[in-house]
């Protein structure tokens, strides 16, 4: 009779129609696959029941949360080299119902079902997001905020090391500190936004408050932070407290919709516009188009996607959905300057740092798998296990170009047409 690993994987083959780049591993110790190459564990037959109940990248997420499957070796490789076969199978991949018109890949399902027995359907982990529509009203937002921030301050401080910055840093080169990278990336913010001492900046989705003390202590900005995490701000006041700048930042609880003491000097929207989505973002453009005074600054920095041929067809990543952050949304960054262009800004300037942003996330892993017991006990296996496959995952698809991330500039300019831009904006001072 043949082992677990080998009869999986010959099913697998079978139901895909390609061979399997990585090893399996399976509950009775067997492997099969490609020598040197990384390995699948799965775990017990619970790991193929969920894969067989949620085909594809979300039953995969779900054994991955649930701790049925794990990688043994390199897990940036094994995510690349499963690439092909979850995040990459393009527009033109044949649906399940395609593939079981097979006779041979229904063959497959019938033997895993075999091997899965009994074939009944495992609850989902308890990290998991129930499904919603993405109406994105202010209440569905702060619920979707809440799970995403509200993991926990300690939780953040182990993956973010003492920057408490969640975002994309700016890298002078590749060996240089995470701490260095993120204090680059401000301060790069602050210079397109022309900060000057006295000037009104307005930090939306503020985050633990990096951004508004930088603009404070470093060029004497006074700065409203806006988030709809209470931990967050409770955090971010105690930061600004702690660097003696109440007097010049102010940390709310609010939505940005809602803030009505304008006009502002600049705007930075940092890591936050990907919870706007689509439906709603010309109402954030405009919202934030409103705020600024006329010649005012706005730096959007957001991730964006590849766009498709046809994008009624887009669909939410599902593990993201499920268990990272629900109700986001990705726009290709074509979409996201025409957005602002309709609010009635001028784009002056677009910067793709894509690469950084797969070096920041590496640094984010590593500093988790540092902290892993901490980490575990703060939040749940779970939790950790999702963080870990999402920012692993995402490095490997910023590095692939599924995926960028892109500071745009964008001033509220008059119609005297003095936009206050220097001729040679790219030296940022």
């Amino acid at each position: 009779m043949q082992d677990a690993a080998l009869r999986l994987k010959t099913l697998l083959e079978q139901l895909l129609g390609v061979p399997l780049p990585v090893r399996l591993r399976a509950w009775d110790g067997s492997e099969a696959g490609p020598p040197g190459a990384p390995a699948l564990v799965v775990r017990n037959r619970r790991a193929i029941r969920r894969l067989l109940w949620k085909p594809g990248e979300l039953g995969l997420a779900r054994a991955w949360v649930a701790g049925d499957l794990t990688v043994d070796g390199d897990l940036y490789t094994a995510l690349d080299l499963m690439s092909g076969l979850v995040w990459e199978r393009g527009e033109d991949a044949r649906s399940l119902g395609e593939t079981l018109r097979d006779p041979e890949a229904r063959a497959a399902v019938r033997g895993l079902m075999r091997m899965a027995w009994p074939p009944l359907p495992p609850a989902p982990p308890r990290e998991e997001v129930r499904r919603r529509s993405h109406l994105h009203t202010k209440r569905t937002d702060r619920r979707a905020i809440s799970h995403h921030y509200d993991v926990g301050n300690d939780f953040y401080e182990i993956v973010l090391g003492p920057s408490m910055v969640y975002s994309c840093a700016y890298w002078p080169a590749p060996d240089a500190t995470l701490e260095d990278a993120q204090r680059d990336k401000l301060e790069l913010i602050a210079r397109k936004l022309d900060l000057k001492p006295g000037g009104r900046l307005l930090d939306v989705g503020c985050g633990w408050g990096s951004m508004a003390i930088h603009a404070a202590r470093e060029h004497g900005a006074s700065v409203v932070g806006v988030t709809l995490s209470h931990e967050q701000a409770a955090y971010a006041r105690k930061r600004v407290a702690d660097e003696g700048l109440t007097d010049r930042v102010e940390i709310r609880v609010q939505d940005y919709r809602d803030v009505a003491d304008g006009p502002y000097d600049a705007i930075s929207s940092i890591g936050m516009a990907e919870h706007v989505g689509s439906e709603r973002y010309l109402e954030y453009a405009r919202t934030l188009f409103a705020l600024l005074k006329p010649g005012g600054r706005l730096l959007n920095h957001q991730i964006g996607r590849r766009p498709h041929r046809d994008e009624s067809a887009y669909e939410v990543d599902e593990f993201i959905d499920a268990y990272v952050f629900p109700d986001g949304e990705l726009a290709p960054i074509g979409s996201t300057v025409t957005q602002l262009e309709r609010a009635g800004f001028e784009v002056r300037d677009v910067e793709s740092i894509r690469e950084h942003y797969a070096l920041t996330l590496r640094h984010w892993v590593a500093n988790l798998e540092a902290g892993w017991p901490l980490a575990v006990r703060l939040t749940s296996p779970g939790r950790a296990r999702v963080w870990r496959l999402y920012m692993a995952a995402s490095a490997v698809a910023f590095e692939r170009n599924r995926i960028g991330v892109n500071q745009v500039l964008a001033v509220r300019t008059p119609e005297s047409g003095a936009s206050g831009m220097p001729l040679r904006a790219r030296t940022w001072g």
